[in-house]
């Protein structure tokens, strides 16, 4: 048999091989972390995408919280996890974050890979309403007096944190920091005057803004959300390539079977394409957003070169 024939021979073979894998997968449940408490948008989304994803591959997805060190005690169960497409994670954007952040991880950023981005949610920034009337206001005052304005955040190193600080070096201001334990007890220093501006994920903040008690000056994608479509962008406000958005996903351990990414890559793009899974989005201002294992490889290092640059820029680390 000539080498040509050989090449041909173990191409077919693999071939058969990779097809025998999308045809036996999966044969029992999915494990399904959620590196975060339930109840939050990331855990939300993944209770929507769980039955839906247990329906298309005929076996039951349950989700495992694991909350912790902003998310990375749950991506390292994943990380340590076999790769044979039984244990994934909800990935999120610690995931990209937490690598330039963290001066040593429980896991190393190149053991897990993504499957597939499901969906993208923009964060909003707000004031008190009454305080300040629009962006272009206040990029004045900030220039003004330099720090005598401040901002809310959840915790340091958080994405709301970090999205504060791409505004500042975006803008060219210098805005004090003041970091508060947890979303909730940041709108509420909002909302009682103690500090001047806040980011937040649009979810948490979308119905006091709705309610008139919370003024939204700007969201941070690229177009505006559709739960929100008076709210201009910050880039329709003149901050040019600002884009920021809380997206999920799911992500397996590195060397989990190309055959086996195929088939939940597949099988999550049916999902995505539900109705009532974009309805459920749309309602708590997520936008649906699929993007397949490669898609999402680049938008990952995308967004990790991005958060590297903000936090080198606001010399942010994290033990």
């Amino acid at each position: 048999m000539n080498k040509k024939m050989l090449l041909l021979l173990g191409a077919l073979l693999a071939s058969a091989g990779l097809t025998g894998w999308a045809q036996t997968y999966p044969t029992k449940p999915l494990r399904l972390v959620v590196p975060f408490p339930p109840g939050g948008l990331i855990d939300n989304m993944a209770r929507l995408l769980a039955p839906r994803l247990a329906q298309e591959l005929g076996q039951p997805v349950v989700i495992d919280n694991k909350p912790g060190a902003g998310g990375n005690i749950g991506a390292a169960e994943v990380a340590r996890a076999a790769a044979d497409g039984y244990t994934l994670l909800m990935a999120s954007p610690p995931l990209t974050i937490s690598p330039t952040l963290y001066k040593v991880l429980p896991y190393k950023p190149e053991q897990i890979v993504p499957v597939a981005l499901m969906g993208q949610v923009p964060n909003v920034l707000f004031v008190k309403p009454g305080s300040i009337g629009s962006v272009q206001q206040l990029l004045e005052k900030a220039r003004a007096q330099p720090g005598r304005l401040n901002y809310a955040s959840n915790g340091n190193g958080t994405s709301l944190h970090l999205s504060a600080e791409l505004f500042k070096s975006s803008t060219n201001t210098f805005i004090t920091h003041i970091p508060y334990r947890g979303a909730a007890a940041g709108i509420t220093a909002v909302l009682a005057g103690e500090v001047d501006i806040m980011f937040d994920n649009l979810p948490s903040a979308i119905g006091q803004i709705q309610a008139g008690t919370l003024k939204a000056l700007a969201v941070t994608t690229t177009r505006r959300s559709k739960a929100l479509p008076d709210v201009p962008t910050l880039v329709e406000s003149g901050i040019a390539d600002f884009d920021v958005s809380a997206w999920f996903g799911l992500a397996a351990p590195v060397g989990t079977p190309a055959a086996v990414m195929m088939r939940l890559e597949q099988a999550l793009d049916k999902v995505g394409r539900q109705p009532e899974v974009t309805a459920a989005m749309l309602r708590q201002g997520a936008e649906p957003a699929f993007m397949d294992s490669k898609t999402m490889a680049t938008f990952w290092a995308a967004d990790a070169a991005k958060w590297q640059r903000v936090a080198a820029y606001a010399r942010i680390t994290l033990d």
